[in-house]
Order: C-alpha cells, then structure tokens, then sequence
C-alpha cells in the first residue's frame, strides 16, 4: 500500500471515532490507539507529483487530536512531505524515518522523551513543542531552518551547531536552561528564543554573532555581561521580567550594540529609575523603540545631551588619571635618583678617608 492508493474521505466521523467511542462506552482507557488509513484517508490533501516524478500522490497529511499512541502505519506512506500530528498522545516517531522526502514535521502536544530520527534530507522545519524531552540528541537534519522546542523539560542544549549547519530559527521557551551553553556555534542562527527558562549569565552570547533576534523573557539575569561589539547585528532584544536585573550601571554595556533598534526591560527594575528612557536612548543612541514605544524627538535631544555630558566627563577622568600616572612616575625617578645620588657620596667619603 502506498499513500497514492488513498484519497480523502468523505464519510461520517463515527468511522474514524470508532475506538473512542469503545473507549466511551466501556468506561476503560485503551492501551493503544493506532493511526489507521480510514484517518490518514480524512487527513490526506495536497495532490503532487511523487518523487521520480512518475506518479502523483497526496503529500499533506494532518491528524489532530485523535489520541493516537502508534502510527508505524506512516512507514508505507513515503512520499508525504507535509506532517501535522500534534495533539495526540505519541511517545516514539521513529517509523517518520521513513519519510525521506519530510519537509515539514509538527508533533506538538504528545508525550515525546526522545526526538531521535535518521538524517531527514529535506527536512527544513521542526516542531516538537509540549512535550517531554530532556535533550536535543538525534537532532541531525542538513537542510533544518526552523526548530521549536518550547515547553519541554530540556537542561543543555547537545548536538545542534554539528548537526545542523543552517538552523536560522531556534526556539527554546520553557525549558529548564541555566547558560548558552551548546547554543553557540551555529553559523546561520538569526533568531533564538530563550524565555522562560533559568538563565543568569549572557556568557558565551557573543560567540553568536550571527544573531538579529534574542528572546530573554523573563529569565534570572543580574548583569549584562556577555555583551560585546561581536554581536554586530542584533536588532531585537526582549530582556523583559528579569527582575534581578535592576542596576542601572548595567545599561552602559548596550553601548556595543550599534544595531540594536528595540529593547524591552520592563519588569526589570531599572524602569523605575529616574529619567529611565533617556539613559537607555543615552547608551543604546540607535534605539528606535523601548518597552514597544518609540523614542519622539524632545527625548533624543535630551539623551545626547546626557550622553554627551557623560563624554566630557568621562574625558576629563582619563585626562586626570593620564596626568595623576605621569607624576608618579616622575615621583618615583626623583627617589631613585636622589638614593642614587646618596650612594655616590657615601662612596666618595670613603676615598677621601683611604688618602
């Protein structure tokens, strides 16, 4: 059997619902509910040519919320390239290894420990967001753009940068991440999302260099320190709800960030300083919005004033130190010179009593 051989169906759902009904009117919950090919026949759409090109078949399937615990049915339906299985009660996807022309995969909302599968060539986007993996092992997709892990119980990032070379969009909401540590060394990585998770430090950040888009919602942050020029291209930064980040001396290190266009830091604490937003614009002077506001123009003004304030005086410090530096260098040859001068005479008096 082949997926060409089917079409969609146009019956009743009583036919499809026939398990859950028996599961209803027995009052027991089934042990397994197998993906069957009167649902795949329902989900089925898309009409395509095959892979050799010599035949068509239906290439979108999509079965939702139908409690399905197996679907080794799949293995046979080869030419599928766009998979919808979210909402089901999956615990194991590898009969998907099959499926080698994949091209986009969402198995959200299952009971996934393990998002282990064989090299999907094709394979450009990846959700498996709510469920319940610990790790990234066996994520390895040459062409893999997109991934979506939120909302599982991940701790370190494994195996990515390796294994997937053009992964552009990573999310990682609501998981149990303390670092970026595994995230870094992704070449093509143009937007990370990281919220929800426990992370303290940005060590390691600027090794992304890569990054436009960073989504650091509320997290555990009490510095900024990580940030660096190296982060030549980021445009967006939500540090939002990290209320250990309330030091208001922190914002001068987003004076390296010249692309940054928006920021938010509401619930961060640093919004209640005074004068909030024109010290942001005074260190960040390319921002265009803060907590989705824009800057209007009586504010800029106001803010190069400051940041130009700041410029002199902190001129005026290294100009005092500079001078400060060279007399205790001067200090310190005149001692020199004057012990050198003691030596030569206690010398000298020592001659004089010879004679």
């Amino acid at each position: 059997m082949s997926d060409s051989e089917l079409s969609p169906a146009d019956g009743s759902d009583a036919e499809d619902s026939e398990q859950l009904d028996m599961e209803e009117e027995t009052g027991e919950e089934l042990v397994s509910f197998p993906l069957t090919k009167k649902i795949c026949a329902k989900g089925l759409s898309v009409l395509a040519k095959t892979g050799d090109g010599m035949n068509h078949a239906y290439v979108r399937l999509q079965v939702l919320d139908k409690q399905i615990t197996d679907i080794n049915i799949l293995t046979v339906f080869v030419q599928i390239r766009y998979l919808d299985l979210s909402e089901n009660c999956l615990k194991d996807i590898s009969p998907l290894n099959s499926l080698t022309y994949l091209q986009t995969m969402k198995v959200d909302n299952n009971l996934l420990t393990s998002a282990r599968l064989k090299e999907l060539p094709f394979l450009r986007m990846m959700s498996l967001a709510h469920n319940r993996l610990v790790t990234t092992e066996g994520i390895a997709h040459p062409l893999l753009h997109a991934l979506n892990l939120n909302h599982n119980q991940i701790e370190e990032v494994s195996s990515l940068a390796e294994n997937n070379p053009l992964l552009d969009t990573l999310e990682l909401r609501g998981n149990r991440l303390t670092s970026f540590k595994g995230i870094t060394g992704l070449p093509c990585l143009r937007k990370l999302c990281l919220a929800e998770n426990a992370i303290e430090t940005l060590e390691g950040l600027s090794t992304v260099t890569t990054v436009q888009w960073l989504h650091l919602r509320d997290n555990k942050l009490v510095s900024l320190d990580g940030l660096s020029e190296d982060l030549a291209v980021l445009q967006y930064m939500n540090l939002r709800g990290n209320s250990t980040l309330n030091r208001m001396e922190e914002l001068s290190k987003l004076q390296c960030l010249h692309m940054l266009r928006a920021l938010l830091l509401k619930g961060c604490g640093v919004e209640e300083t005074e004068d909030y937003r024109i010290m942001v614009l005074s260190y960040a002077r390319r921002l265009e919005r803060l907590d989705k506001d824009p800057f209007i123009e009586e504010e800029r003004v106001d803010a190069e004033e400051k940041y130009e304030t700041r410029r002199k005086l902190e001129a005026e410090k290294a100009e005092a130190e500079k001078l400060e530096a060279g007399e205790s260098i001067e200090g310190a040859n005149g001692e020199n010179a004057d012990e050198g001068g003691g030596e030569g005479e206690g010398e000298g008096e020592g001659e004089d009593g010879a004679e």
